[in-house]
Formats: structure tokens, sequence, C-alpha cells
């Protein structure tokens, strides 16, 4: 009887010693720009008790929660007549108290809250982890991928929008990402709009088709609209949003003309403003600034500026990030008033963007710079004591473990990328090759930390 091949479950995936590596080097210029611009790093756990997420996400999102089973006989709390009754709903509650995260943002709402006698407000944090969803597994889309996020709570400064723009600016700068569009919108502005079309029973709707303007163009958006009984009139009337172009300031004229009768429009208008000229003042390395008025996401949770960030032109990717204002982050957990505003970086997004554009360092997948090959014992204790010294000048050295035929351990060394090895000691000299070159010279210790180097 063969034995079944063993797999990982579906929406999951395993990480090559080349990924790891290049998903740390995002991290790493991540979480060196957010501890720059003054933000602290927290954690949380992977599983919250079920109550803290269940409800927070809407009916598609609960049903997309992974629940954990309680330990040992889950059955236990469960009657003859729940079984029969086949409810899933009631049994789970029963059957399960735990369920895996399905976000960053309601576990640090739920930090915030727990712990806000110790926290100093404003609190700035950034929390890189792994988030899972029972979603249907496809392309490009996974039930387990990591999650990058920084917050502020505790603050309704629009210098905090500013701020995040720039950081945004940096992380990509720093990665060589160069063109990426920050796109900003107000949800203020989206309900001005539908306001003044009075269609302000029908914002979501309203908003939702909108945001499907570059997916389906001006008559699909028009055709869906018209489907959710938004009246032709109100449709006519914001015709100009479909070809809204222009510098960012003509933008803000034609919104100010647009929405003149909404107070509400009018604040996200002003609000629009000072992020925009504050950020133009101060000045953008390599991103692009733009005003997206069909920009809709998040419309239940956002409340006032709007992110979404896009690759540069010619890369085939959705948003590589995404963010915005919330007023009451906390108040699901009782909190209340307490605003925040965030922003989210695509992870594995940002990744394949990079490789696609050729963008990661040859040193990020580096391993092992020199390996000792392996002529038995009489060699062995003198490899180990220059692999010391080779380590304290953090130069990446190993020894083949076992005693083989020369060629075996010069293979090994090929197939792992490893530049250079050493192939036996005399008399102190060392016998260096470049398998890169083909050069080979004897060198003493010193000369050999300076030729690898």
């Amino acid at each position: 009887m063969t034995m079944a091949k063993p797999s990982i479950p579906k929406g999951t995936r395993d990480f090559s010693p080349v990924e790891v590596s290049k998903r740390n080097y995002i991290v790493s210029i991540m979480r060196n720009h957010f501890e720059n611009f003054g933000y602290q790093p927290i954690e949380t756990p992977s599983f919250e008790n079920s109550e803290t997420l269940m409800g927070k996400y809407g009916e598609e999102g609960d049903r997309l929660i992974f629940k954990i089973l309680n330990s040992g006989d889950f059955l236990e709390k469960v009657s003859e007549e729940e079984l029969v009754e086949k409810n899933s709903k009631k049994l789970t509650s029963k059957i399960s108290e735990k369920a895996l995260r399905y976000d960053l943002t309601v576990p640090f709402a739920r930090y915030v809250v727990q712990h806000q006698n110790e926290i100093e407000f404003p609190f700035k944090r950034y929390q890189i982890q792994p988030v899972w969803r029972a979603d249907r597994p496809q392309k490009g889309r996974f039930r387990e991928f990591y999650q990058c996020d920084a917050d502020v709570v505790g603050s309704t400064s629009l210098w905090q929008e500013v701020e995040l723009v720039q950081l945004y600016d940096s992380v990509f700068s720093d990665l060589g990402l160069n063109g990426v569009t920050i796109k900003i919108n107000n949800r203020k502005i989206l309900t001005g709009i539908a306001e003044v079309i009075g269609a302000s029973d029908k914002l979501i709707d309203f908003t939702v088709a909108l945001d499907k303007l570059d997916k389906i163009g001006e008559e699909g958006v028009k055709k869906e609209m018209v489907e959710k009984g938004i009246s032709e009139t109100a449709i006519e009337k914001v015709q100009p949003l479909f070809n809204f172009t222009g510098s960012i300031n003509e933008k803000l004229e034609k919104l100010s003309e647009l929405l003149s009768s909404s107070e509400e429009g009018k604040k996200g208008i002003e609000e629009l403003r000072f992020i925009c000229d504050n950020v133009i003042k101060l000045g953008l390395k390599k991103a692009i600034l733009d005003l997206d008025v069909t920009l809709a996401r998040g419309l239940n949770y956002y409340t006032g500026a709007i992110f979404e960030v896009a690759a540069p032109a010619g890369v085939s990717m959705g948003s590589i990030g995404g963010g915005g204002r919330y007023d009451d982050l906390t108040g699901i957990f009782g909190l209340k008033n307490m605003s925040g505003v965030g922003i989210s970086f695509g992870l594995d997004r940002i990744y394949l963007v990079l490789e696609e554009l050729d963008l990661f360092p040859e040193t990020v997948t580096s391993s092992t710079k020199v390996l000792f090959l392996n002529f038995g014992e009489s060699q062995a204790f003198e490899a180990m004591k220059a692999i010391t010294t080779l380590r304290n000048n953090n130069i990446k050295a190993e020894m083949y473990p076992d005693f083989a035929k020369e060629d075996k351990q010069f293979k090994h060394a090929q197939r792992r990328n490893i530049s250079f090895i050493v192939k036996g000691i005399n008399n102190d000299l060392f016998i260096l090759r470049n398998i890169i070159s083909g050069e080979q010279v004897e060198v003493a210790l010193d000369d050999l930390i300076k030729k690898i180097q």
C-alpha cells in the first residue's frame, strides 16, 4: 500500500528560504520606516474570543471567520435536540468559543480598550502579523496571509493623514517602487454627492457602483445605478464625475461647485484641501498623489479620508495598500469617541510587484558566503576556528558537515549559490576558490576575510 503524499490545506503556502528572505527584506524596510515615524510595535494573539470578532465584519465576514473547536469533548454542552435541529449558528456558540483573527483592526480596537489605562494617547502602533479568512482560494487570494498596518488613535488632527501619505512614499521609495500612485478621497464627499443628487438613501449602492468606473466603464456604472433604483436625473447630475480630470486643485474647484449646497460635502473638500496642500508643499520622493472621487472603500467603516495605493503604471496588480480615517474604532467595545486613522500595506502584492519589476537586490537572497570543504578530522578543527573568526566579522560561513568526495561538496556549494569555497588548509594558509570566476589563491586568514568581504 502506497502512502498518501502529505499536503497542505488549500489557500495556504509553504515559503522557501529565498521567498522568506525576500519577504523579510520588505518587512525590514517597512519596520524601519514605521519606527522612524514614531510608530510602536504591538502583537496580538493569533486567535481571539469569538465574541470579540463575530458581528464586526458583517454577515459575509462572519461566514469567513475560522472557528476553533473547544478542546476535549466539544459536544458536551450540545443537547440531542440541538444536534437534530442542525442550526449551525446555535451550535457554533456552544462548540467553539475562539476563532482565528480575521484582520488586525478589530484585535487592535480590543487591545486599545483593554489597555486604555496603560496607553499614552495619541497612540501610534504598527503590527505585522498573519490573518486567516475562510475565503475561496484563487490566484492572489489566500486563506492565510500577512497584514502590515500602521494606525494612530486618539487624535483628530489631519496632520496624521499628511504623515501617512509620507509614510507610504518613504516605504515605496526605499523599495525602489517609483511611480506608485497614492489615491485619496473623503467619505464626506461621497455623502455630499449622494445628498446633492437626492440619493442619500442609496449612498452605498451609488458609491459601490461609482467605485467600479475603472473596471466596467461609464455605461456599466450608469446601468448598475439604474438597476439599484437611482434615477436618471440623479445620474445626470453626477455626469462630471465620469470624466474627472485635472490637477488636484482643479478637481477640488470642480467639487466645490458640485457640492456647494452640501455642508458635509464642503467639510470633506476642506479636509482634502488641507491634506493635499501640505503633502504637495512638503514634497514626495517618488510617489504620486491623486484625488480620485470614485474611490469608495470601507464605507461602513471610514468616516473621513480614504486611501488606496496603485502599483506603478504597466504593472497588472490590484491595490497594494489602503486605509482611511475612522471616527469610532473602539466604540464596538464600549470606548466612545476615539478617532483614529490608519493604513495597510499589501505585503503579498508588493512582493509580486517587486518580483515582476526585478527590484529585489541580489544580496537579499545571499546565504552562506563561504563553504569550507570537509577533508576529515585533521583539518576540521582548524576550519571551525577560522569559521568562528569569519562569523565574528559578520561573514556567513560554514563547513560541509560530512567527510565526502570533493566533487559532491563542490556541487553542494554550487546548488546553494555559495560564492567561495575553502579547498584546504596548509600551514595556516587557506586555499580559497571563487566559484563564479574560478580564481584560486592561497591566503592567510586576514587576507581571506578581505577577499570574501
